[in-house]
Formats: structure tokens, C-alpha cells, sequence
């Protein structure tokens, strides 16, 4: 199973995919890594191009909150198969009143607000220092966003993500807080995600679809047995459906952006001047640390 391009998603996006809206499955397995099994990587044709997709959180609703996602085994074994290219698919809730639920926003920079859990290949080694300055790949953000704009698909192209540890939801003192501090979307599954593929030299970008307003940005009253207790208006539901439902054309217009374009980006060469200095080889997979 190899490929240059693959999608990490939620157990919706994965259903999306597998009716044949992008592409046919052509096999499945997951892989045994140094940290442990990934999830399940199924290999999917889009006309000539092969891609991988991963479901973080499990198959079947929500099988696997956030906090224990195994991040490293997924993105190791997407590096195994050769991919080159990740695209990140998430449902962040909303910290700024600008953007509105069912929006597509491609955040550009990220808050990590989460706690204990694996950040890091690199445990026990004396690599890592790499730099945030564009913590998302330039060149997959602007695919998403030419793809958008060809499909005409309304969307913002910056926004800050704050990633909570979860898997409760924030506090309105903690929404406060994010907004004091910059923060427009608020969500738990990009960190350390983004920065375990930087880490392992691979270029990694999210599209967002706003799901709901954070805790005390709009005032809703609790609803018993509903999504997010009542966080979520009828109609923000039917506007985030919506937006879902154009997740494999968002993907297929990237992908035609990306498949014939070398990367040009700085994301394949964090790790360089370690190989100067001869602190790591070209075997990637010597360079992490023990689990």
C-alpha cells in the first residue's frame, strides 16, 4: 500500500468516501508501528492517483475520542506508505463571531492547549527543534483554497485554532480566555497531529467546517439527548450537514491541484540541518526515539 497523498477525517468523512463520491476503495489494513497499531489505512483510487485515508476517531460515530487517538502510530504509518501530502479534515466549534456555523475556514497558525499526550518522536533524542512559523503547509492550504474557489465555495483563509485537551467540552471562562489570547476556532484533534508530520518531513494542512458556537459565545439553552446538548440550532445542523456533504469535492479539487506539483514548501526539509551535522541518516525511521 503506497501513495503521496492521504486524508485524515472523522467516521462521516469516511462514510462520504465510500460512496464512490471520490473514488473507489481498493483495500484496507492497518499497520503495526513502534507506538502501537494505526488506524485502519484504506486505499482509495481517484481516476490515476492513489490516496490513503484514516479515520481517527473510528469507523462507527465517535469510537475513539481525541485524547486517545494514537497520533504517532497514524502518521508513521502513513510515512511507511510514502505519503507526502496530508490534508486534515475537522469540525471545530466557533470562538469568533465573524465566522458562522457550516463556514469552511483553513486555519493558519495553531494553540496547543492540550496535556499528556505523545507530542514527539523524538523522546530520548537530542532532535526536534524545529520551527512553527507556518505550522500548516503553505502549498496543500493553497490547494484547498484554489479548490474552493473553483467550486465556489465561500470560505475564510485564516483563522487561529486552539486545540483543548478534551474530551469534555470548554468552559465559557476557558472561551474567554482563548479569545484574550487570539484564538477564532476552538477543537481538540490537530495538536500534535500537525506536528508529528512535521516532524517526520510531511506536509499537513486542515480544512474546517464550523460546527457550533463555543460554550457563552451565543447564550443556548441545554437540550436533553441532542448533539452537544443543544449547541447547535435546527438549522446550523441542516448548514453543517451541508457542508459535509461537500467534503469529497473539496478533496478532489485539491488533490487535482497537488498531484503534479512537486513540493516547493519548506515542510520536506525541517530535519536538514541535523543531516548536516550527521545527527540523523536518511532512514527516517532511525531517527525517532524510543516509545
Amino acid at each position: 500500500m503506497q501513495a503521496n497523498l492521504a486524508v485524515i477525517g472523522g467516521s462521516g468523512a469516511y462514510h462520504l468516501l465510500t460512496r464512490n463520491l471520490l473514488g473507489e476503495e481498493a483495500s484496507c489494513s492497518s499497520k503495526s508501528t513502534p507506538f502501537g497499531e494505526s488506524a485502519p489505512l484504506h486505499e482509495f483510487r481517484f481516476g490515476e492517483t492513489t490516496f490513503l485515508f484514516l479515520s481517527r476517531h473510528g469507523e462507527t460515530d465517535y469510537s475513539l475520542t481525541a485524547p486517545f487517538v494514537n497520533y504517532r502510530a497514524n502518521i508513521y504509518a502513513l510515512k511507511e506508505c510514502g505519503v507526502q501530502r496530508i490534508i486534515a479534515w475537522s469540525g471545530p466549534g466557533i470562538i469568533n463571531r465573524a465566522y458562522r456555523p457550516g463556514e469552511f475556514v483553513l486555519p493558519h497558525d495553531v494553540i496547543d492547549e492540550t496535556r499528556n499526550r505523545e507530542s514527539t518522536f523524538f523522546k530520548g533524542r537530542g532532535v526536534g527543534f524545529i520551527r512553527q512559523s507556518h505550522p500548516f503547509c503553505p502549498e496543500v492550504r493553497d490547494a484547498l483554497h484554489e479548490s474552493m474557489h473553483l467550486s465556489g465555495l465561500t470560505h475564510h483563509d485564516k483563522a487561529v485554532y486552539v486545540c483543548t485537551q478534551g474530551p469534555r467540552l470548554e468552559s465559557p471562562a476557558e472561551i474567554r480566555k482563548f479569545r484574550i489570547v487570539g484564538a477564532d476556532l476552538v477543537g481538540m484533534t490537530l495538536c500534535p497531529e500537525a506536528f508529528l508530520a512535521r516532524e517526520l518531513e510531511i506536509c499537513y494542512a486542515p480544512v474546517c467546517y464550523l460546527t457550533n458556537y463555543a460554550e457563552g459565545v451565543v447564550e443556548r439553552d441545554f437540550k436533553k439527548g441532542e448533539l452537544f446538548e443543544g449547541m447547535q440550532s435546527s438549522e446550523e445542523k441542516t448548514q453543517v450537514e451541508a457542508a459535509v456533504q461537500r467534503f469529497p469535492s473539496i478533496i478532489a479539487g485539491a488533490f487535482t491541484q497537488l498531484m503534479d506539483r512537486t513540493p516547493q514548501c519548506n515542510c520536506p526539509h525541517a530535519l536538514q540541518r541535523y543531516r548536516d551535522k550527521g545527527m540523523i541518516g536518511d532512514d527516517w525511521r532511525e531517527w525517532v526515539g524510543p516509545p
